[in-house]
This record gives structure tokens, sequence and C-alpha cells, in this order.
């Protein structure tokens, strides 16, 4: 199967040559349709959910989202096979174009519900969630791993864990390619110190060439992203997309011949204000008790501008108390005004 042609259940979207990984408290609807306005066919994918969030909580709040968004896939968190099918269910059912399963997140807060990376060491438990979830669903199930488990760095632990998954059904795997500490590091330690060992990713392509690999972990530049091009099927970005996602505006036409002109930087912050002001007439203004606060879309916006001469000033202005407090989405075009001649 050629992966870099349309390769989802359907056929329906371009393949996952590119994309933007699900990370907490980032990656919401509002972060997903800004990075919308930069990439068309780019994969984005949720924060992780729970199972127990969708089974027990507000479904609505957790997995409504933009029909602009496609392709978008949803990242669930759990380990009981019937639990996950359920949810996977109601991820098909609200319009998701892929069920991903975290077993890559080292959180201690995961760990406590049994799920994430602690689930590379129960490989015969995660056969039968993806099992469960591919029998729930007609959309792509995939996985999301590390390439090792705190002290076990031999290659041969990843390789059995994507042989036997792959057995269970599952055709796609992400592989974030450092081990997970599962104790003593933070979540974000977990992101720097383990040694990125690309290498592994690249093998597990040679040695399961039918499967779909895709490669997370440190990707900051397009000449890296084209080096693992060479060797895996697809590259997922994580904090680089977030803090500098205007690198994403070449991907389009890089990765997946497409000749549109991209929007300008200018043009990315005007299109956010139509989706400021129907979400704000949705929701209604930041109020003692609810509202919509407009910094919860604008946050993600700060690096729109990295690595320009003031982008400094539009970063504050973005992020100015005061002005945010009036709910004026009119806020983004006065920290356009400070990117002068930019927004000219």
């Amino acid at each position: 199967m050629d992966f870099n042609k349309d390769n989802t259940a359907k056929g329906k979207y371009k393949g996952r040559r590119l994309s933007v990984a699900p990370m907490m408290d980032w990656t919401d609807r509002h972060c997903r349709m800004f990075h919308r306005q930069i990439t068309r066919h780019t994969w984005l994918y949720t924060e992780m959910v729970t199972t127990g969030a969708l089974l027990h909580g507000d479904v609505p709040r957790h997995l409504d989202f933009n029909e602009e968004e496609h392709p978008v896939a949803l990242q669930l968190g759990g380990s009981e096979p019937a639990d996950l099918a359920k949810s996977a269910k109601l991820g098909e059912q609200w319009g998701y174009d892929e069920i991903n399963l975290n077993c890559g997140c080292p959180s201690e807060r995961v760990q406590k519900g049994a799920f994430g990376a602690c689930l590379m060491n129960e490989t015969p438990l995660v056969a039968d969630c993806v099992k469960a979830m591919r029998d729930a669903v007609s959309i792509d199930v995939t996985v999301k791993h590390r390439i090792g488990i705190d002290d076990v760095t031999s290659y041969d632990f990843v390789r059995d864990f994507v042989g036997a998954i792959a057995d269970a059904g599952c055709n796609t795997f992400i592989v974030h390619a450092r081990n997970a500490i599962l104790k003593g590091l933070s979540p974000k330690e977990n992101r720097e110190i383990p040694p990125l060992r690309y290498e592994f990713a690249y093998q597990l392509k040679k040695d399961f060439p039918a499967l779909e690999i895709i490669i997370n972990g440190g990707t900051k530049t397009i000449a890296e992203i084209d080096t693992h091009l060479q060797h895996v099927d697809g590259v997922m970005l994580g904090r680089e997309a977030y803090h500098n996602p205007f690198l994403m505006s070449t991907f389009d036409a890089r990765y997946y011949g497409d000749d549109s002109t991209p929007k300008t930087r200018a043009e990315v912050v005007q299109a956010m204000i139509p989706y400021i002001r129907a979400q704000l007439q949705l929701h209604g203004k930041s109020e003692k008790g609810g509202g919509l606060k407009v910094n919860t879309i604008t946050r993600h916006m700060l690096g729109l501008m990295a690595g320009l001469p003031n982008a400094r000033g539009f970063r504050q202005t973005l992020s100015d108390s005061k002005k945010l407090a009036l709910g004026d989405p009119d806020l983004l075009l006065q920290a356009l005004a400070r990117m002068q001649p930019l927004a000219a």
C-alpha cells in the first residue's frame, strides 16, 4: 500500500505524511481550528480523552469539533477493551476520521489509570483493546507508543510489541522514538531526557514494510522531516508545530502536492476573527459562571509570528489581560498592527 496516497478507511483524505501530535492542554478544538488555517491536509489530533470522561462525563464537551478540522483523529486513553470500544464508537458517531490509542504517555496520573506508556508492558491487553475497537468502528484504529519502558532499551522490545499489535489488526503505528521513564521523570523530562533513537522507527519500517510507520519526537525543521520521510511513512510534529506553527504553511505543497496558495500570517490572523465572533455568539462573552474567554483561543496563536521582528509585541498584545477582558476579537487586528509592514 502506498501511504503517500489515500490510505484511510474510506479513502476520503490524503495520507498521514504530516500530523500534529495530541498534546494535553494544547491541541483543543480552538488550536486545531487555528492550525487548519495554516495547513489543509496535515492530520490533527485531539488531546487525549479518557474513556471515563466519555462514558461518565460530558460527551459534547469532549468530542464536539469544527467541521473544518478534518482530517482529525480522536486520541483515547484507557485500558478496558469494552470501554475503549464504546468510546471509539462514540468518536466515529461524532465524525472523527481515526481513533488513536495512547500507549505513550508516561505521566503518573495516567499510570494510576493503568494506561498510557505502561500499557507497553501489557501487550496482550493492548491487542485485546485494538481488536475491540476495530470490531466497533469502520474508521482507522491506530496506536501511539514509545520505543521502550524504563531501562528496556533493546529494539526487540518495540519490534515484538508492534508485531503483536499488528496481528490484532492495527496497521498504523506512531512511534515516539524515546523510552518512557515511568518513575522519576516528569512528562516534560520524558520528552527531553531519554535519548532519541530514530533508527528504531526506521528499522520497524524495514521489518514491517506493509505497516504505516509514523515517527514522532524532536523534529523541528523541514530538513529533518525530509530525512525521516526517506525511511518512514510520516512525521508527527509536537512542540515545534505549537510554538512555530507557520512552519506548517509549506506542508500542503511540499508533502501533499497541493499547489493552492497558502494563507499569509496576516490572512491567518484575519481568518480567525470570524471564528472567534462565532464562538462568542455561541457561548457568550466570559462572565462569572460561564461564557467564552477570548484567550482560550488566542493563546494558541502566540507563536504565529515566531522569528519575525516584533513578534514579542504581537505576543504581548494577545496576552494583555485588560484587552482580553473586553472580549473583542479585534484584539487580533491590534496585535497584527504591531507587525507592520506585515499587516499592510
